[in-house]
């Protein structure tokens, strides 16, 4: 079975749930366009994403999740509303939904948790998710050790549910590579940053597109939480300070308010610029459907030159 299959959409690929950025109305313009858009929870409160649930259904009537990032002061109200609101897809991150998971499965929703390590992937099996996203950390944002390349077999050979690939794909041979590893589908995020639709400022944009293959640093190991951006004066920096040692606080103090700057203000030197490695593959700004329409049919390209050079 293909992710298309099992989530009812026309391609096998799931939008990142990208905080600040994945509101209603992008959620939205990637079901449109047949993937699966995703509302990202970050750190609204119920009501405000309740919002964007509302916005989102007034402009599509084809399947949609929300992702939860379970750090989430208000997690325990906005996992009630997501049972309430009966979405279609919940997707999580950021630690274990097991003590939500029976409710939102009752409510009709479909649970599809990220994990960066097969431990959390089998954890996620036991307490009834129906599929589980393996992130490698090639992927923008907060990310983990492992490389996709590696996590996801090794996620696949693990457990009986479905398995979608995320982290370091953004194009046809990416997606042939998922499959080829075990997966049903990919979450893709980076290459939709660079789209029409997405409601990010054009600077940010425009430094996806222009960052090239090194163009990304891992911010925050030091503090146990490590993050992708591209480079600018604000990573130099952070990395700068992690070097010497400061403090957890100095350096939070240097991000506070970073997403906003980039997301809203087009701040490309101080802002945090979170993007995944693939950005380096992003050339231009494309539509939603374009970039998905490409993705999908470049597969289908890459998968018959791998099958006629193998029978050769």
């Amino acid at each position: 079975m293909r992710l298309n299959e099992f989530l009812g959409i026309k391609y096998p690929i799931i939008q990142g749930g990208m905080a600040n950025i994945a509101l209603g109305e992008f959620a939205a313009a990637v079901s449109n366009a047949g993937g699966l858009g995703l509302i990202a929870s970050g750190g609204f409160d119920a009501a405000r994403i309740k919002e964007e649930i509302d916005k989102c259904r007034a402009l599509t009537d084809k399947p949609f999740g929300v992702n939860l990032m379970l750090m989430n002061p208000d997690v325990d109200n906005i996992a009630k509303m997501l049972t309430e609101e009966k979405v279609d897809v919940i997707t999580t991150g950021a630690g274990s939904p097991e003590k939500y998971i029976a409710d939102w499965k009752a409510s009709g929703s479909k649970v599809i948790p990220v994990v960066a390590s097969v431990a959390l992937a089998k954890r996620m099996e036991r307490m009834g998710a129906d599929a589980v996203i393996a992130e490698g950390g090639e992927s923008g944002g907060h990310v983990g050790e492992m490389t996709t390349m590696a996590l996801v077999p090794m996620v696949v050979d693990a457990v009986d549910i479905p398995v979608i690939a995320a982290g370091g794909i953004a194009d046809g041979r990416g997606m042939v590579a998922a499959l080829a590893l075990g997966a049903i589908g990919v979450q893709i995020g980076t290459c939709l940053l660079a789209s029409n639709e997405c409601p990010i400022h054009e600077n940010y944009k425009q430094a996806v597109v222009k960052a090239k293959d090194n163009g990304t640093a891992v911010t925050g190991r030091s503090a146990g939480a490590p993050v992708r951006v591209i480079k600018n004066n604000m990573t130099r920096e952070y990395l700068k300070m992690e070097s010497q040692g400061v403090t957890r606080d100095e350096l939070e103090q240097l991000t506070l308010g970073s997403l906003r700057k980039a997301v809203l203000d087009g701040d490309t030197k101080n802002g945090s610029l979170m993007a995944g490695q693939v950005c380096g593959l992003v050339k231009e700004i494309k539509p939603v459907a374009q970039i998905l329409e490409e993705l999908y049919e470049g597969a289908k390209a890459e998968l018959a030159k791998v099958n006629q050079n193998w029978s050769m």
